[in-house]
């Protein structure tokens, strides 16, 4: 662009020289053309035929033959010139288009820049509300946790309360690594509990307890949650809206009510500090004090409390604590 503009500067200076220099020739022949009206048109057989001076008619011829000459030399410079300013003019025009040219590509780009740069600003702006939204969604999440872990801990004092002489819990043991089967990222669950577990301690269940509902095992426990920054402490099973949810093993309903960020939630006591944890649900079937059996059909599924796919979230607990729930669990 700078390059174009001292070029096109170069050639109209040269084009202001060139017209001067043919507004000279123009007036030197114009003073030769008047100077020859006034002195009239004479060529050579007139001199003779006047029989003038003959010295005096040879300075006539050479004046006339020179101002001839110098006429001629004066048109023939004045054409050139012409011509030069015309190529001038041309090349002037072409620069000028080149100049356009390069200053409408460079308005293109600046457009292009601007485009590209509020493309940027609205990614960014977008990214920034996207953390800002998934730090205020973990942030609700733990809340959400340590509310649940509250409540259980005053279910169990509650419980211990109503025990003068509790048994002693088993020692918990640290839960094993998943096997291979638990570590493909999805697993569709088709056993329910049935009756066959009613009537036995929830310990020597181990290993021969089956998920709650029917449908794909999506979030383990101790994964990490898409939000980021938190993991799972017990399962979703996603399920389709009106399933039921069968009680795992015997127990007794401790918890049956709506709970911030787990919805219509249900609790039963196993014994021995064993509970089982029921949220989500669409519609919960048992009351506070109600005794179940392995098979009982105590909720249906649902996705209330704001999840946003419809499933059952599922957890063990052994003295307020929860655990691996797969490694307790007959998957098929």
């Amino acid at each position: 662009m700078i390059d174009a503009n001292i070029s096109l500067d170069q050639l109209s200076e040269q084009s202001k020289q060139i017209q001067s220099k043919i507004k000279m020739q123009q007036e030197q022949l114009g003073k030769m053309l008047y100077y020859q009206y006034i002195n009239g048109q004479q060529d050579y057989m007139q001199l003779l035929l006047k029989q003038q001076d003959p010295n005096q008619i040879a300075r006539n011829l050479h004046y006339y033959g020179h101002l001839k000459r110098a006429r001629s030399e004066n048109i023939n410079t004045l054409r050139a010139q012409l011509e030069q300013l015309d190529l001038l003019t041309r090349e002037s025009h072409t620069k000028r288009e080149e100049i356009v040219k390069i200053q409408s590509e460079q308005t293109k780009k600046k457009q292009q820049l601007e485009q590209e740069k509020m493309k940027r600003e609205e990614i960014l702006a977008n990214l920034s509300e996207e953390i800002i939204q998934q730090q205020r969604e973990i942030t609700k999440l733990k809340s959400d946790e340590q509310r649940l872990s509250k409540l259980v801990e005053e279910i169990n004092r509650l419980l211990s309360q109503k025990k003068p002489t509790p048994q002693k819990p088993a020692p918990q043991k640290s839960p094993p690594p998943a096997t291979d089967k638990f570590t493909q990222p999805s697993h569709h669950n088709n056993l329910l509990p049935d009756s066959s577990a009613s009537g036995r301690s929830f310990e020597s269940l181990k290993g021969q307890l089956r998920l709650p509902v029917r449908g794909e095992l999506v979030n383990r426990f101790d994964s990490p949650r898409q939000e980021g920054g938190i993991k799972w402490k017990g399962l979703f099973i996603r399920s389709q809206n009106g399933n039921e949810v069968k009680a795992i093993a015997s127990g007794q309903v401790v918890f049956a009510d709506w709970l911030r960020g787990f919805g219509n939630l249900m609790i039963l006591d196993h014994g021995n500090n064993y509970m089982s944890l029921y949220g989500y649900n669409e519609a919960i079937y048992k009351r506070v004090g109600d005794r179940v059996r392995s098979g009982d059909t105590i909720a249906t599924v649902g996705n209330s409390g704001g999840h946003r796919e419809s499933g059952l979230y599922f957890e063990l607990r052994h003295q307020g604590k929860p655990f691996d729930p797969l490694i307790w669990m007959i998957i098929e």
